[in-house]
C-alpha cells in the first residue's frame, strides 16, 4: 500500500468518525428513546459512541501523517502501523459503535484487542522513526 492509498484510508476513516459522530451528538438519543432505552442507558451509549468517534479521528490523524511521511520513512513499518491503526478503528471503535448503536457486541474482548492493535501501530510507526536514514543525529 503506497502513500495515496494511506491518505485515501485515512480520508475515509475521517469521514466516517465525523459522521458518526454527528448522527451520534444529533439521531443517536431520539431513536435510543424511542427503543425504550432510560436516560442513564442513553447516557452510557452516547458516552460509548463519543469515545469511539474520539479515537477513529485520531488514528484517521495518524494514518495521514504516516501518509504525508511515507516518502522519506521505511515504508513496510509504516503500511504495518498504518494497518494496526485502520483494525484497531475497526475493533475498539466499530465495538464500541456496536454497543452504543445496536446493543451488539458478541464479546466484550473486541474493544481492548482494537486498543491492543492501536498500541502495537504506535510501536511500528515509533520503529519506523528509528529506521535506518530516518534518524536525526
Amino acid at each position: 500500500m503506497g502513500p495515496r492509498w494511506i491518505l485515501l484510508v485515512a480520508a475515509i476513516s475521517g469521514f466516517i468518525g465525523v459522521s458518526i459522530g454527528a448522527f451520534g451528538a444529533h439521531g443517536l438519543p431520539d431513536q435510543l428513546k424511542k427503543a425504550g432505552f432510560d436516560d442513564s442507558k442513553i447516557s452510557k451509549k452516547l458516552e460509548q459512541c463519543e469515545i469511539g468517534v474520539r479515537y477513529q479521528l485520531v488514528h484517521a490523524v495518524a494514518i495521514l501523517a504516516i501518509g504525508l511521511s511515507a516518502a522519506s520513512q521505511d515504508r513496510r513499518l509504516l503500511r504495518a502501523a498504518c494497518g494496526m491503526f485502520l483494525a484497531g478503528t475497526v475493533l475498539f471503535s466499530g465495538g464500541l459503535y456496536s454497543l452504543a448503536f445496536a446493543d451488539l457486541l458478541g464479546h466484550w474482548s473486541i474493544v481492548p484487542s482494537g486498543g491492543l492493535m492501536f498500541l502495537i501501530g504506535w510501536g511500528f510507526l515509533a520503529a519506523a522513526s528509528m529506521s535506518k536514514g530516518n534518524r536525526v543525529e
